[in-house]
């Protein structure tokens, strides 16, 4: 196992609302996390970090998720405490209305990894040299998409691209998307928007499967295409390798 992961303010905004970490538990599982955080007075930074926190705490101080239901219920409740969390810390502080934050999450175990997804940061298998993308983003561009409204060349250049459907502190409720995924994979990568708004899927790709560069350089160059690019927004990235497709 290889992982590395890091964040970049980008070239447009003045501060990084971003949150990221890749964290192992005692039982040698994995828990890869990106948060996009929105709102002002900072308010983004503060919903991003609650997600980190919450899940780093939970994570680390169990020994083992144990079976697939149990990860999967593990998610459910803890997306399901971070968004009362963030509607409490609203209520409590008025100056941070209107904040929230994406969260995508991947959690390996020997037996199984499944993904947990809200909002519009992307979660990826990568696969013989191949990026699929696992989750499904919580646009208004994606329901039109896939309501045939839309193609998906028009939507990147909509002008209510970004408009996200669901975030964690936005309604009472939050149902997150659940994928499972065959462990059978060379790495998990995850990235919030402001990779995959500069970024092809392709270019992409062609970084990390550069054989001469460390899985460290392979992040720090995306970022910097990114930038290069315009940098338009926060770039977080989180990429975890399984030599061969193997877990150690």
């Amino acid at each position: 196992m290889k992982s590395f992961y890091l964040t970049d303010t980008g070239k447009v905004r003045n501060h990084n609302e971003d949150s990221v970490t890749i964290l192992k538990n005692a039982n040698d599982e994995y828990l890869l996390i990106v948060a996009d955080g929105m709102g002002g007075h900072r308010a983004g930074e503060v919903a991003s970090s609650l997600v980190l926190t919450h899940l780093g705490k939970r994570f680390t101080e169990t020994s083992t998720i144990g079976s697939k239901i149990d990860g999967i219920n593990w998610i459910r409740d803890n997306i399901a405490e971070i968004n009362k969390e963030i509607i409490d810390y609203t209520k409590e502080n008025p100056e941070s209305t209107g904040m929230g934050t994406t969260c995508v999450l991947a959690l390996l175990t020997k037996e199984f990894l499944i993904f947990g997804n809200v909002g519009d940061s992307s979660g990826f298998v990568f696969k013989n040299g191949k990026l699929t993308k696992v989750t499904k983003d919580h646009t208004l561009v994606n329901l039109l998409i896939e309501a045939g409204d839309l193609t998906e060349e028009e939507a990147k250049y909509h002008p209510k691209k970004n408009v996200l459907m669901k975030a964690l502190g936005t309604f009472e409720k939050v149902d997150v998307d659940i994928f499972e995924v065959d462990t059978n994979v060379d790495g998990i990568f995850l990235c919030s928007d402001g990779l995959t708004n500069m970024l092809s899927k392709e270019q992409i790709e062609k970084v990390l499967n550069d054989e001469e560069l460390e899985i460290e350089e392979k992040l720090i160059k995306l970022i910097r295409k990114s930038n290069a690019r315009g940098g338009q927004d926060n770039i977080s990235v989180a990429y975890l390798t399984l030599e061969s497709g193997e877990e150690e």
